[in-house]
């Protein structure tokens, strides 16, 4: 057998055994990673949360406060579909924004910049997984 055919065939066998699993096994599977969801922008990090933008936005609020970020401005449009928080901690301007997707879920985003043209994505990433963990 050629090596390129028994990868081929493992990809196989692997997905099908992954959906196999019971649908909350896959999904407690899927959102054990940070990774699982939590992308990198060309600024910071974003991803498609759990729960409207008010919930988002308490949760945030939580982690922007244990972390030690000073709030320095906030924004709400389209009725509260749609929400923006900014802060500073030592030499970041955090901006986390939210925005619904639909009933039960809301794209968020978070940029921690330094300066004009240097942003601190890890940290932007730290920040969205710990509001992705918060509850």
């Amino acid at each position: 057998m050629s090596t390129l055919y028994k990868t081929s065939a493992r990809w196989v066998l692997l997905l099908g055994l992954a959906s196999a699993l019971p649908g909350c096994v896959a999904a407690g599977a899927a959102a054990a990673g940070v990774g699982s969801g939590v992308y990198f922008t060309s600024r910071g990090a974003e991803s498609i949360l759990d729960g409207p933008p008010d919930q988002v936005e308490r949760r945030a609020r939580a982690v922007l406060e244990k972390e030690g970020v000073r709030i320095t401005g906030e924004q709400t449009e389209k009725s509260g579909d749609k929400r923006e928080l900014k802060g500073t901690k030592n030499d970041l301007d955090i901006t986390v924004t939210m925005e619904r997707q639909d009933s039960k879920s809301t794209k968020t985003e978070i940029s921690a910049r330094k300066n004009l043209v240097t942003w601190d994505k890890d940290y932007a990433q730290q920040l969205l997984s710990k509001i992705v963990q918060q509850k």
